[in-house]
């Protein structure tokens, strides 16, 4: 890789606790972030991070074999707490050596962050406020990632700049802290960068990559996209919590309303309980990701998608993607210096 001297600088705790070249992880993107995509990423130079969704233990363990021949990088794997099979995933991850796990999508369970570390990985949790940060580094996670609401996928309810204003001073200084939601190129890597934080993590910037398995529309889609065609889904029923999802806007966020009406039905019947309910949510959206990201149907799959996705233009290798990311930095790092 090219020499990039205050990037480095600024990055370097968080490199350091990855093993890799870049503070630079790849988001989980379920469908999108696995073995081509992860290795391409690690090899690059950044981090890629497999996206487990709700893959089984079977399927799991096939996923981090393959991504193992591809590369001799380190790499993660993201669990999704609410996943019915969580300790069977962590000791999946445990047989492979997986290096680092990050746990998304609510409060890790009792015992599953003692778990993971007890294989010796190294565990990132997501932090929406900075009260939960804190709680989460004395429950023993390792660093954090705050995600902003301009992200694509689920998200929280604050922007990327608030979080990072509320949670940075308090605590990147003595903690790995990594930023992620809406960052599309190099300079705003070096604002937050210069903030505290230890490194960043993108995913709508490398769904696009060369190697990314996205459907050709699906990437196509993505070029054509501007900011304000990223929409947060909007919860129907404030007793059904749903955690809002940020996709580009098309047939398949009216279908998602109507399966709200749907769940939300079956659980004023009595039929489902609470975390059921929850769970055929994350089904619909893992269906419809996978029509858009594998079988290219953007009118009705669901086009996760954060509100960069206007910055995104054109297909890039990996590598280039993360090299021009550091060169961007490294120029703005440069002209403040100067």
């Amino acid at each position: 890789m090219n020499s990039y001297p205050k990037t480095s600088a600024l990055m370097r705790r968080g490199a350091d606790f990855l093993g890799s070249d870049t503070a630079i992880l790849c988001g989980a993107m379920s469908w999108v972030s696995e073995r081509n995509l992860v290795a391409a990423i690690s090899n690059g130079g950044g981090f890629g991070v497999i996206a487990c969704g709700a893959m089984t233990p079977e399927l799991l363990d096939t996923e981090i074999a393959a991504t193992n021949a591809l590369t001799d990088k380190p790499f993660g794997v993201n669990l999704i707490t609410m996943h019915p099979d969580l300790f069977d995933l962590i000791a999946v991850c445990a047989r492979h050596k997986v290096s680092h796990v990050v746990l998304a999508g609510g409060l890790p369970p009792k015992g599953s962050i003692e778990a993971i570390k007890d294989t010796g990985a190294k565990v990132i949790c997501f932090a929406p406020t900075l009260a939960l940060g804190k709680k989460l580094l004395r429950s023993g996670a390792d660093a954090l990632v705050i995600e902003g609401s301009e992200a694509g996928g689920h998200i929280g309810p604050v922007s990327t700049s608030v979080l990072a204003q509320e949670i940075l001073p308090e605590l990147g200084r003595d903690n790995l802290v990594f930023v992620a939601g809406g960052i599309g190129n190099g300079a705003m890597i070096a604002a937050y960068l210069e903030m505290g934080a230890a490194g960043v993590q993108l995913g709508t910037r490398f769904a696009c990559a060369t190697e990314s398995i996205a459907h050709p529309e699906f990437k196509k889609a993505f070029f054509r996209a501007s900011a304000r065609n990223a929409v947060a889904s909007v919860q129907l029923d404030p007793r059904l919590p749903v955690i809002p999802v940020r996709a580009l806007e098309n047939e398949g966020t009216a279908e998602f309303t109507a399966k709200q009406r749907e769940v939300a039905l079956l659980l004023d019947q009595g039929s489902i309980n609470m975390e059921e309910a929850q769970l055929r949510i994350e089904r619909f959206w893992a269906g419809a990701l996978r029509r858009a990201v594998i079988e290219g149907d953007v009118k009705s799959g669901s086009l996760m998608a954060g509100q960069s996705v206007g910055m995104v233009t054109k297909e890039e290798p990996a590598a280039e993607i993360i090299a021009t990311l550091m060169a961007e930095c490294e120029a703005a790092l440069t002209s403040r210096t100067a």
